[in-house]
């Protein structure tokens, strides 16, 4: 990894209205504002700019026109939304890099640069983890975070990229995460030795197949991320994230199916979805009672 930036808060500052200039004395306001009738209910309008001063590319003023840009703030799926949350000391700088965002040509940018530096998506993401560091956020927590939008990038590929180089990297990153979840699956099996063959999970006791297993985790993704080039890093973040995390990201998934499910039921069929609670419970009570 790069060398971690020091702290410097005073690097966000307000960024005015269309009226209003930039103010680097006072403090980034953060107001956001919900407006009927809008396609997404999870989207705001800012009311105010938020200025940034950036080590390489200096003033940063998100968003361009407060009147037409809209943020979902941090844009975290559900699943992982208690690992990473969608605000928190991280806020500004989500709210940032959603302006920084390239668009294709014929859109107009959401953000301003006083001094004219071209933003493309990499440096854009550069931009949104140093911007963390200046807000506080943790370091494990920042990495994480530019990670997903670097693997956003690689997915979808930059705008500046050739359809052969598009290809490279939505390959490289999909293909090498897919080949650990079937790794990791492959392993739980292996664990509870219902089914063998994982060459490092060893044999013996639970707990040397658990340290076998850890090891693994962690080495096979360091190795399979060097092939992702000048993105090795992110590789390793993510590859390593998702071999340690695929168990917990499973349930966590599942039990969120579940949850939207029966608010789906109790919405369309409120007396189906009593029925089902009702039988639910009598059987759980019979259970109990046949324990006891």
């Amino acid at each position: 990894m790069t060398q971690q930036l020091a702290p410097q808060v005073r690097r966000f500052y307000d960024g005015g209205t269309l009226e209003e200039a930039p103010d680097p004395s006072a403090p980034p306001v953060v107001a956001l504002e919900r407006t009927e009738g809008m396609e997404e209910p999870d989207d705001f309008r800012m009311v105010r700019r938020i200025a940034y001063l950036d080590r390489r590319l200096g003033e940063l003023l998100v968003p361009a026109d407060p009147g037409t840009f809209t943020t979902d703030l941090a844009s975290v799926p559900s699943v992982f939304a208690w690992l990473v949350p969608r605000t928190g000391r991280h806020l500004p700088a989500a709210l940032l890099h959603d302006g920084l965002v390239p668009h294709p040509p014929e859109e107009a940018p959401t953000h301003i640069s006083t001094e004219g530096a071209e933003v493309d998506f990499e440096e854009a993401n550069r931009v949104f983890r140093d911007a963390m560091a200046d807000t506080g956020t943790g370091i494990v927590r920042r990495w994480l975070m530019w990670t997903a939008t670097t693997l956003a990038v690689m997915a979808l590929g930059d705008l500046t990229w050739s359809g052969i180089e598009k290809w490279r990297w939505r390959v490289t990153s999909v293909g090498t995460l897919l080949v650990l979840t079937v790794l990791g699956l492959w392993t739980t099996p292996d664990l509870l030795d219902v089914v063998g063959g994982v060459p490092w999970m060893g044999e013996g006791a639970l707990w040397v197949r658990l340290l076998t297993g850890a090891a693994g985790a962690v080495a096979v993704p360091l190795l399979l991320a060097q092939l992702w080039g000048r993105f090795r890093i992110a590789g390793m973040i993510a590859g390593t994230g998702l071999a340690l995390l695929l168990h917990v990201t499973i349930a966590v998934a599942a039990l969120t199916g579940l949850y939207r499910a029966l608010e789906w039921l109790c919405a369309t069929s409120p007396g189906v979805a009593l029925a089902i609670g009702t039988i639910i419970a009598l059987g759980a009570g019979g259970v109990l009672i046949g324990a006891i």
